[in-house]
């Protein structure tokens, strides 16, 4: 790998500590809210949060050893200067154990964090390439832990919240930082996909708010729907109709060939994984056009929630108000926060997209990604082009897959 330092060592090192509040701020506040079900003895409550919260951190911390551990010996050379995850990675032991104490994802924001801070204050080429790789990997980690956290955590907190009249301020709260968290590892997930293209066109502030809008139009509406069918039906019946759907969506994503994981147990694993997430959101993990596959999802989601709102509509009290609105006018907000969705969702892929001739990368060993091929010194005039471009390793071929998938 070639040394290529951060373009905007301050702008990324802000970044990721904004990142890094969140991922505390959501920590403190889980703790807190299992606090509060405990001191309103709320254990059921308690029990269910305390499991979403465990089992997401589970999956997070298998995905993150999974990487970590079929790498280690391309990191561990990568990585040689920075003592701190040289430190780490070069003791397996001791790395599965930071895993298993569900500290895994916090070892990769000190990765992260540290070459920022190195490239801030040394203002010396580094490993920009594995760099990326660890960013890009912890934006996948994040993008994994608000499908598997922090929605299912917002139907949980609405649920709640479309139950009672006195509404506690704990779990609004919540309930907003969880929305807030979804939206910015959605947004974050795309700008590390864009760093991967071809495209010299950067990532403009305007494609980065419709991004974030129609994924926000498009997951309230989502989530909203199952909450309220979570609050009025029995949880079994929810249950049923998760395990349904996902195995559904489980079977759609087998059949597109899926091939992002080095080993098939685990590729498996993955799907599962993909499948949970569109329960919730639709992302792209495979090549072809996919438009189709674009129409399928949407129409199967719009449908799943017309039923989930009409046994919402059927089996509701009388005289329920959510948020101060009758049950006619939550099914009108739902239904036009949906549409508006899939027209901002059109708009941003008519104008915003990047082709799929600029994203389009090797998917084997032969060479990286252009930008990974030049050397940029200190001085902004002097480029150096390499002749003959490094072979990828594993971690760089699995982002250019997913990068390639993502647009295409």
């Amino acid at each position: 790998m070639k040394d290529i330092p951060f373009i905007r060592p301050l702008l990324h090192l802000m970044l990721n500590i904004i990142s890094v509040v969140f991922f505390f701020l959501d920590v403190g506040l889980d703790i807190w809210a299992v606090k509060r079900f405990y001191q309103q003895q709320e254990y059921i409550s308690m029990g269910v949060l305390i499991f979403l919260l465990l089992g997401s951190s589970m999956l997070l911390q298998a995905f993150s050893w999974l990487w970590y551990n079929y790498s280690i010996e391309e990191e561990r050379n990568c990585l040689r200067e920075h003592a701190y995850l040289k430190k780490y990675l070069k003791n397996r032991p001791l790395l599965g154990v930071l895993h298993v104490c569900q500290l895994g994802v916090i070892l990769r924001f000190a990765g992260v964090l540290e070459i920022a801070v190195r490239n801030l204050t040394t203002r010396t080429p580094l490993k920009e390439d594995i760099a990326m790789y660890l960013r890009h990997d912890l934006s996948m980690l994040r993008l994994i832990e608000s499908f598997s956290e922090n929605a299912p955590q917002l139907i949980f907190m609405i649920a709640i919240i479309s139950q009672r009249e006195d509404v506690d301020w704990v779990k609004v709260l919540k309930a907003l930082v969880s929305f807030v968290a979804i939206a910015i590892n959605v947004l974050m997930y795309h700008r590390s996909m864009r760093s991967l293209s071809k495209s010299k066109t950067q990532l403009t502030s305007t494609s980065s708010l419709v991004y974030f809008l129609w994924n926000l139009l498009l997951i309230i509406p989502r989530v909203v729907a199952v909450a309220l069918v979570a609050s009025t039906l029995p949880l079994w019946m929810t249950a049923v109709h998760f395990i349904c759907l996902w195995l559904t969506l489980l079977l759609w994503v087998w059949r597109q060939e899926t091939d992002f994981m080095d080993h098939p147990v685990w590729e498996w694993f993955y799907r599962a994984t993909v499948a949970l997430i569109w329960y919730f959101s639709w992302f792209s993990v495979s090549k072809g056009r996919s438009k189709g596959r674009n129409v399928i999802y949407h129409t199967l989601i719009a449908v799943d929630i017309t039923l989930l709102m009409v046994l919402w509509w059927w089996f509701r009290d009388q005289d329920v108000r959510i948020f101060g609105m009758s049950a006619l006018e939550v099914c009108i907000v739902v239904a036009a926060f949906y549409s508006l969705g899939i027209i901002v969702k059109i708009v941003y892929h008519k104008l915003l997209h990047p082709k799929q001739s600029d994203t389009e990368q090797s998917g084997d060993d032969e060479g990286a990604p252009a930008h990974l091929a030049v050397i940029v010194m200190d001085s902004p005039t002097t480029t150096v082009e390499v002749d003959s471009p490094p072979r990828l390793t594993r971690p760089q071929r699995r982002m250019q897959k997913m990068a390639a998938n993502f647009y295409s």
